[in-house]
């Protein structure tokens, strides 16, 4: 990995963790990833537009085994967002040793195969686990601000 991804990494965790019990991303999973590494490193990166869009954007579902640090974590979940029901999916970013990052009721932490254990909110699927996207692939095209 280049010294780039390793700062970008480093910025990124330390944003993510700075808002660990934050709730104002409920809901906004792949927000939060991203608002990530973009306003910690002042990039912008291009994904899909929800999570399962962008686990099938960058391939997630090609990579498996425990995720590489900085690396998008992805995982099928379905239910209502306004008037349509579909499998939105749900992501967070690997902080090592097989956490993630991410926000579900609020900004926390889990071992990344535990996130498959939460309870959904009501009329939602459990999490199930796709894959992961690492970080070289997240900023193919990427525009530094």
């Amino acid at each position: 990995m280049n010294e780039v991804f390793e700062t970008y990494i480093t910025n990124a965790i330390r944003w993510a963790q700075d808002h660990l019990g934050a709730t104002e991303y409920t809901a906004r999973c792949l927000a939060f990833v991203e608002d990530a590494y973009e306003e910690s490193n002042h990039v912008e990166i291009f994904g899909g537009d929800d999570a399962q869009a962008s686990a099938d954007e960058y391939g997630a579902a090609q990579n498996s085994g425990e995720p590489p640090i900085g690396s998008f974590v992805f995982y099928a979940c379905a239910g209502p967002v306004g008037d349509e029901i579909k499998d939105w999916g749900h992501v967070g970013l690997c902080i090592g040793e097989g956490k993630v990052i991410h926000a579900w009721d609020k900004v926390r932490i889990e071992p990344y195969l535990d996130v498959q254990t939460l309870t959904p909110p009501p009329g939602w699927s459990q999490p199930q686990l796709i894959g992961w996207a690492p970080i070289e692939r997240i900023f193919v095209g990427y525009r530094k601000q």
